[in-house]
């Protein structure tokens, strides 16, 4: 079977990334002879639907320069009808290969992850452990990375197997998949790279770009982001809850919130059942082993996501935008913004497979309704377009990438350097300023008379 493009309505814009869906006629009845009829159902409204014949940039407060400013709006227009067309093509050609795919994935994926289980019920045995522990931490990143990722993404709905669907798949991770499809499809995959609108730019606890303002805390971002890549999908799991902003008194209500947390609370609780009760159960005299296995497989799946991710989102040449650059952003434009705010890792295809073809990130970016197994036939496409077009295609090898994104991490951790001044002693002063006020509070004395006290 070939499913045809036109019989989907599948948004580009992240207000349907993750859920496409097959538009159904709407009943209506002849307003003449009372008859029902049927009626096309009328189009999305997208922000996507400007159409500009002028140029327009919005500088960012660092001052750097314009990556675009060689392209006019007709450019840019012949860009997006290029990317249009690439698309539509991919679309038109999906069928039973396709379909044979994913299945075959998924049918993989399960066998290694009950071998592996099944090996784990002798894991007081080293090589048993050893090699039980592998083939769980491979399975927990396919079924991650390969699978989850992309099933949610809608990229498998045009099979209309409810097995495989956007709606009803759940993974194998602390945050439940509808928050999940929330904050990554509907708001990053939209307003990608977007300061103040993509809130992963940093999951709000790392400054990634010198055009986000810098304040002390981020000193201890080289650690956050250890320590956020040692437990990562609980990181992700309270991100997409909006933890953070619920305690700063923003976001959700106090009822909505709690009845997240307990959705989230819950779904760690099937997880840890699972992992650190049943299956070590199991393994009866194995116990104990089982549980450091089932930890391990969790942790490596932790990294491993993790720095597949960073690869994708924050080395350096990965470009940022202002707020105000996307107000009556054409289509042409959305797809610019998604190929420079996006990194690809350049390897083998066993690698490729492992990050779930998020290696492929720049085609994600501007194709993520597009089958995973696709994106490496596009890649060469996308980057003759962007040699063409005289765009930068950021790629590297995963060491590179990983080196280029912990630099970003650990130099952004300190303010912009000035004029006649560094990094360093500008957050020297700053953080002097602030033990100063810390202990004026604390102390209750005017200024002028802790000055004559410490005199």
């Amino acid at each position: 079977m070939t499913a045809t493009a036109e019989k989907f309505d599948l948004t580009i814009d992240g207000s349907g990334a993750g859920t496409p869906q097959a538009p159904a006629a709407e009943a209506t009845t002849d307003a003449t002879t009372g008859a029902p009829t049927a009626r096309t159902p009328r189009t999305p409204n997208s922000r996507l639907s400007v159409v500009t014949t002028e140029r327009r940039h919005v500088p960012k407060p660092s001052g750097k320069p314009d990556p675009v400013a060689h392209l006019t709006a007709e450019d840019i227009e012949e860009l997006g009808r290029e990317l249009d067309a690439l698309r539509q093509e991919v679309l038109g050609s999906r069928g039973a290969s396709d379909a044979a795919y994913i299945r075959k994935v998924i049918k993989a994926q399960r066998w290694l992850e009950m071998g592996s289980r099944g090996v784990l019920l002798f894991s007081i045995f080293p090589p048993a452990w050893l090699v039980g522990t592998a083939g769980l931490s491979v399975a927990k990143i396919i079924e991650n990375m390969e699978i989850g990722h992309n099933v949610m993404h809608g990229q498998w709905d045009w099979m209309r197997d409810p097995k495989i669907h956007s709606t009803t798949w759940e993974w194998d991770n602390a945050s439940p998949s509808e928050f999940w499809k929330h904050s990554h499809n509907q708001l990053h995959h939209t307003y990608t790279n977007v300061i103040g609108r993509d809130n992963d730019l940093g999951y709000g606890i790392m400054r990634v770009d010198e055009d986000q303002r810098w304040v002390p805390s981020y000193l201890g971002q080289p650690f956050y982001n250890f320590l956020n890549m040692l437990v990562f999908e609980y990181g992700i799991a309270a991100y997409d809850l909006e933890l953070g902003a619920y305690v700063k008194g923003r976001g959700k209500d106090q009822e909505t919130f709690r009845r997240d947390a307990m959705k989230v609370v819950r779904k760690i609780g099937r997880q840890a059942r699972r992992d650190y009760v049943i299956h070590p159960l199991l393994s009866g005299p194995s116990f104990l082993h089982t549980i450091a296995a089932n930890a391990v497989a969790n942790l490596v799946r932790n990294v491993w996501t993790h720095s597949v991710i960073m690869c994708g989102h924050f080395p350096e040449g990965v470009e940022t935008f202002a707020k105000a650059s996307i107000e009556g952003e054409t289509r042409g434009e959305w797809y610019l913004r998604q190929m420079l705010g996006s990194a690809n890792i350049s390897g083998s295809k066993a690698m490729h497979f492992m990050t779930g073809n998020l290696s492929h990130q720049i085609e994600h970016h501007l194709f993520p309704d597009l089958p995973s197994n696709r994106y490496a036939e596009v890649a060469p496409k996308i980057r003759e377009i962007c040699d063409r077009y005289d765009l930068t295609y950021t790629t590297g090898s995963l060491p590179h990438q990983v080196a280029s994104a912990w630099k970003q991490v650990v130099v952004l951790s300190l303010p912009n350097p000035q004029p006649g001044r560094t990094r360093v002693s500008i957050a020297a002063e700053a953080v002097g300023k602030r033990v100063r006020r810390r202990l004026r509070g604390v102390t209750g004395m005017p200024r002028g008379r802790q000055s004559r006290v410490s005199a």
